[in-house]
């Protein structure tokens, strides 16, 4: 039987048939059995080669040809974090953690990194490159790793050791390489639009343009009408969100506060000496020098180069000896040949220099070595030779300790005061340890008084309840669900609060009964509305047929104020209608084009547009257009940008992974 199936499945039929099967697998799902599939990234960009940009989106093309770029998990919270930190430090204390850690935040900042990734990748299909000395120029000018506007390579490296997360300079290298990368397409968009003289006149003529405008504001309709029961139910069931009941909360609170903590004892002779003893740095004013330098700069990193460090040497010690020759003039020396561009055009002057770690160790001993009036050098650092100048020398000055007493008195009262504060802050933290569903025997080991607030939502609570960190404690769900005690929550300096929900009402639409009179109030206004837009709808059809708005005003009682020469943005009577005036057509010769509009009060405004005006040409001097083209073109850039990146994604396919993020 075996034999029989083997002979019949090794004929040329049975060859035909599964080369027919073998092709829709090798396009339709064969990776799913030849590679085994362990996805990590949030987010995967892929887009045909340029040689090809008409590739076919099948599995085996995409595969072979396409260029491909992930974004893995470790990217986008690498990002996240950083945004978060971002935005703690621009909102303080009213940075809302629940709304940051939502998915529509998540889903808007892993967009951003996709669109980051569509323009890198668009301009590496373009051939374009960054260099290394654009990327050495780009990171020595990041203000984070400079000192007094000097890039420090100490500093430099120090930063990215203790980032979160830390980086070391090849990774960071790296990360500014395709930051510019990812930014010179939209630069170079950005910096070649430009508006056109026809354009740039057009646009002038059109928001110079003014109209004639006649309107009426027509009187609120007042709905007295009695309201049914299926009114009232229909409205009550189709708007729910309207008569919501906002999430409340009521919290009990301990609050430890070192201002209302008995004060101090005023230390004493003993304890003040001692502290002026400990602190007497405090109260010394160091040794300065006023200093110049000329510096011969020398890549830090270029030791392989020993032709250009032997050049460098030679010129600072020719530059040495011009310095130190009688009647020579530095300051001028140092405008022609310094290479720092921080003090070139102030004659290498530094200011005054104290020993506090500012400069960098060889420079501040040069410095300090160096007598008043005289000059030194070469001396060597990381950032070249150093000719050095000091001109002038304060000589440390030390503060009696009578002089110091007043200062010394605030700092014993205030260490005082704060010790007692922690003190007591320790021990409400023990007892709450202790009993954690309660504030009671915490509150009474520290002799304080346990107070109570609220019911109140969100953003309507008062005292301490207005505080962002309070309130995001109160309304958390660790709070809400466990109604434990909170960790201690700083609200100021030396001054916190414990606190446990009480009672917690969650967000809810109010029931019928309690909301009727809101409703008949909905349905009474609704109504009103409707009637007001009817009538003005029916004015409308009046003045197509012919009538004038001031006919119909004066029949109905309506005031009609009649203003020439409306410019764009003009609030008459408000921006709204303002807006609508510029969106009716041009009125023919002898007509007029009329609207209608709800204002931003909600009452509805019936006007007439008779005439357009031009702006005056004459009034636009050549600077003022010229000024306004060059304001208006970035615009136009940006939106170039805007095109081109959608377009590119366009021809990408980006697949979003939202569960893993």
């Amino acid at each position: 039987m075996l034999q029989a199936l083997r002979d019949k499945s090794s004929g040329w039929i049975a060859t035909i048939i599964l080369g027919m099967l073998m092709i829709p697998f090798a396009f339709f799902g064969m990776e799913q059995y030849l590679f085994q599939r362990n996805d990590t990234f949030v987010a995967k960009i892929e887009a045909p080669p340029a040689w090809w940009s008409s590739a076919p989106d099948w599995w085996l093309v995409r595969k072979a040809f396409w260029q491909k770029e992930e974004i893995s998990v470790d990217q986008f919270r690498s990002r996240f974090e950083s945004v978060r930190q971002q935005q703690r430090q621009a909102a303080g204390e009213n940075f809302d953690v629940r709304e940051f850690e939502s998915v529509e935040n998540k889903i808007s900042i892993l967009e951003s990194l996709v669109d980051e990734s569509v323009m890198r990748m668009a301009t590496e299909r373009e051939g374009i490159a960054i260099g290394d000395a654009q990327v050495r120029e780009t990171i020595e000018s990041i203000p984070e790793f400079q000192i007094d506007g000097k890039f420090d390579l100490q500093r430099y490296r120090l930063s990215l050791a203790s980032g979160v997360p830390p980086r070391t300079p090849a990774e960071f290298d790296q990360q500014v390489r395709d930051t510019l990368k990812q930014q010179l397409l939209a630069s170079r968009l950005r910096g070649s639009a430009f508006v056109t003289n026809t354009e740039g006149q057009r646009l002038i003529a059109l928001l110079s343009e003014t109209r004639d405008v006649s309107y009426a504001m027509l009187p609120v309709p007042v709905d007295t009408a009695p309201v049914t029961a299926a009114e009232i139910a229909s409205w009550y069931k189709a708007h729910p969100d309207d008569f919501r009941s906002p999430e409340m909360v009521t919290i009990e609170y301990v609050d430890v506060d070192a201002a209302a903590l008995a004060p101090p004892v005023v230390a004493d002779e003993n304890m003040l000496r001692s502290q002026y003893e400990q602190d007497k740095a405090r109260f010394t004013e160091p040794e300065q020098r006023l200093t110049s330098h000329i510096l011969v700069k020398v890549d830090a990193d270029a030791d392989a180069d020993a032709a250009a460090q032997k050049a460098a040497e030679a010129k600072a010690n020719a530059l040495a000896v011009q310095a130190k020759a009688a009647g020579a003039d530095f300051a001028a020396l140092a405008r022609q040949n310094s290479d720092d561009g921080g003090s070139k055009d102030g004659g290498g002057d530094l200011g005054w220099v104290s020993r506090n770690g500012q400069m960098v160790k060889p420079f501040e001993d040069a410095v300090f070595g160096t007598a008043a009036g005289t000059i030194s050098g070469p001396i060597k650092t990381d950032f070249g030779w150093h000719i050095i100048q000091v001109r002038e020398m304060k000589a440390g000055r030390e503060m009696p300790f009578e002089q110091a007493r007043p200062e010394l008195e605030r700092m014993l009262a205030e260490t005082a005061r704060e010790r007692a504060y922690n003190e007591l802050s320790g021990k409400l933290v023990d007892e709450v340890l202790k009993s954690p569903a309660s504030l009671a025997p915490a509150a009474r080991s520290a002799n304080l008084a346990v107070q109570k607030l609220g019911p109140f939502a969100r953003g309507q609570g008062t005292g301490i309840a207005a505080n962002p960190a309070v309130l995001r404690a109160a309304f958390s769900e660790a709070l809400i669900e466990s109604r434990m005690v909170s960790d201690a929550i700083e609200i100021a300096p030396n001054h916190s609060v414990l606190i446990r929900v009480v009672e917690h009402t969650p967000e809810r639409v109010q029931p019928l009964d309690k909301v009727g009179p809101q409703v008949v109030a909905a349905v009474r206004a609704d109504r009103a509305g409707k009637a007001a837009e009817a009538e003005a709808e029916a004015a409308l059809a009046r003045i197509r047929k012919g009538e004038s708005l001031a006919a119909i005003a004066t029949a109905k009682q309506w005031v009609v104020a009649n203003v020439p020469a409306v410019p764009r943005n003009a609030p008459v009577p408000d921006a709204v209608a303002a807006e609508a005036y510029f969106l009716v057509p041009a009125p023919a010769a002898g007509k007029a084009s009329p609207g209608k509009v709800r204002g931003q009060n909600g009452q509805m405004i019936v006007f007439e547009v008779t005439k357009v005006g031009q702006g005056n040409a004459d009034e636009v001097t050549p600077e003022m257009r010229a000024g306004f083209l060059r304001e208006l073109a970035p615009r136009i850039g940006e939106q170039d940008v805007l095109a081109v990146g959608k377009a590119e994604r366009k021809r990408m396919k980006v697949e979003i992974a939202e569960d893993r993020l």
